[in-house]
């Protein structure tokens, strides 16, 4: 990747057995398989985590959006 700015990028993800797509920006998924990896885990059980914490909110974003939160705070810990 030349540079960080790119539009987001829409891929498959199996979340509980069901499939759904979702869409980032290739910095997002390049974070998002890094911290996969740092807790050992696939991308698709990380993301199955995040979704069930966001639904968990009083005001759940989108998946989208809560995998870039969850990504930000994560590196701000």
């Amino acid at each position: 990747m030349t540079t960080p700015y790119h539009p987001p990028v829409k891929r498959s993800i199996e979340i509980a057995g069901h499939k759904t797509s979702i869409s980032l920006e290739p910095v997002f998924w390049e974070l998002l398989k890094r911290a996969a990896a740092r807790e050992a885990i696939p991308v698709n059980a990380l993301v199955a985590r995040i979704d069930a914490e966001r639904l968990d909110a009083d005001t759940p974003p989108g998946l989208a959006g809560a995998v870039r939160v969850w990504l930000a705070t994560s590196a701000l810990e």
